[in-house]
């Protein structure tokens, strides 16, 4: 959500500016100013798509959007991939691929997972003829995963064929994150609707925005009778809005979208540059500000050792110490990407220099050095891990 970094003063300045502004707030039935503003923002971000719905959160736009596509084409079955996050209210949980956020919470929609990137496993679900929709996220946030390039276009023209729609969930990836304002707009695509939050909230105020085409809103909305079939107290709010119009501000005036596919890119290369001088970094992948470093087992004996006692503990505890080793040694914060996962995910704020990069790039590379060894202070704390894990 920091994309333009902690506590931006043009962002705080929007919002002490709106505060003392004291406009009506809450109004239903009326279209103020400020939501029309950001709506107009947005969608000059997203070229073929007509209209928004504001909400509070990023679940509360996937359930917009699985409302909004679900009675649009009349069906009812969502398409979702293994190992996607969509959020935790019922409506996004039965998009959720993590078994560990399911449980217990079931039965939930009517909804089936196909593999990341698979166009057969897609056609064959719509050749059943009562999907509504596939969700996707262009990059998944638990373990950064990637469909192949051109999955996406692929996808949207196979959906649009069997009479369904492409739903891109950009609350992590979107507000240029990629290096692109939408992570989707690295291929020629145009979804049919986009989900979009955390970032456009500046850091300060929460907010959500369900963007669609034109006939989808028509199809909800058809009738006076039904212009309340969709809302939310909340929607719409000054401060809400004000946030997200300011940090649209920040991001164009200080290129922070091209600095992070300009930082990202280095970022990226001094990263895979280490995973060839270290074996236990297996992988570096993703796109701009949002990267994933994958870890396996490393070659030498001591460090094979000492790797294979924390997979027995349990898995994820590796990518735990490099977190923690980070942060003691370097102040660097990171985080795991997933639990039981080998992964950390890298998303920092937008407005990272290249002196940033070298200090990540330079503590990143200590760590690692000691990890590769198999002994010293990062592979004590490992074992006081494994201790704790074994008791638990």
């Amino acid at each position: 959500m920091f994309a333009a970094g902690r506590n931006h003063p043009v962002i705080r300045k929007a919002l002490h500016d709106v505060l003392d502004a004291e406009l009506a707030e809450w109004t239903q039935f009326d279209c103020p100013p400020l939501p029309g503003l950001l709506a107009e923002k947005l969608l000059a971000k997203a070229a073929g798509l007509d209209r928004v719905f504001f909400c509070n959160s990023g679940t509360e736009a996937v359930e917009s959007a699985l409302k909004f596509a679900r009675y649009s084409t009349g069906r009812k079955r969502i398409i979702y991939c293994d190992h996607a996050f969509h959020g935790l209210t019922t409506g996004s949980l039965a998009v959720n691929g993590s078994a560990e956020f399911r449980r217990g919470f079931d039965p939930l929609l009517p909804d089936t997972p196909i593999p990341l990137g698979d166009l057969d496993a897609l056609a064959a679900e719509l050749r059943k003829g009562d999907v509504a929709a596939l969700i996707i996220e262009p990059i998944q946030g638990k373990g950064v995963h990637m469909p192949p390039d051109g999955f996406l276009t692929a996808a949207a023209s196979l959906l649009h064929e069997h009479g369904a729609l492409l739903i891109c969930d950009e609350v992590q990836t979107g507000v240029g994150r990629t290096g692109k304002f939408f992570a989707y707009q690295h291929e020629e695509v145009t979804p049919d609707i986009v989900t979009v939050a955390k970032a456009l909230s500046g850091g300060f105020v929460p907010v959500g925005a369900m963007l669609a085409k034109d006939w989808i809103f028509e199809k909800v909305y058809s009738s006076m009778d039904r212009m309340m079939v969709h809302s939310t107290t909340f929607k719409g709010g000054s401060m809400a809005m004000a946030a997200g119009l300011a940090s649209l501000h920040v991001l164009d005036t200080e290129g922070l979208v091209e600095n992070a596919a300009r930082t990202g890119a280095a970022l990226s290369s001094a990263l895979k540059g280490m995973a060839e001088r270290f074996d236990v970094l297996a992988d570096v992948r993703g796109r701009g500000l949002m990267i994933g470093l994958e870890f396996d087992k490393p070659a030498s004996l001591r460090a094979r050792t000492s790797w294979n006692m924390l997979q027995k503990a349990r898995v994820g505890l590796f990518a735990q110490m490099v977190v923690v080793a980070l942060f003691q040694r370097h102040r660097l914060l990171t985080q795991v990407s997933g639990d039981h996962m080998e992964v950390i995910k890298l998303i920092p704020p937008l407005m990272i220099s290249d002196a940033d990069v070298k200090a990540f790039a330079d503590g990143f590379g200590e760590v690692l050095e000691d990890a590769s060894k198999g002994s010293g202070l990062i592979w004590g704390f490992g074992r006081t891990l494994v201790k704790q894990a074994v008791r638990n």
